[in-house]
């Protein structure tokens, strides 16, 4: 598999408004899930896991009782890629089912 690329400031900005929820933050994509109690936000993370794994590109995330917090970034390429808008479009699709 090919060395993912740093996208630039344009890219982002361009790829963010149909990303929904997810803002830039630091220099990374973030986005703040809040779900009814710990067991629905740990089986969210679970899910989120597995789709990870099998992209071999892992979030990294902050988790607290029914909060979970998600920022994403590729650190092989020193910033944002194509990799990232596409597990946050990922992350994204599990909220819909």
């Amino acid at each position: 598999m090919a060395r993912p690329i740093k996208l630039g400031d344009e890219q982002i900005d361009t790829s963010l408004k149909s990303l929904d929820g997810w803002i830039l933050k630091q220099a990374k994509l973030y986005r703040d899930f809040e779900f009814k109690d710990f067991s629905a936000a740990w089986g969210f993370m679970c899910r989120v896991a597995l789709i990870a794994e099998k992209m071999d590109h892992h979030p990294e995330w902050f988790n607290v009782y029914n909060r979970v917090q998600i920022t994403l970034n590729t650190h092989d390429a020193g910033g944002i890629t194509e990799l990232d808008f596409l597990l946050a479009q990922k992350i994204n699709s599990l909220l819909a089912n």
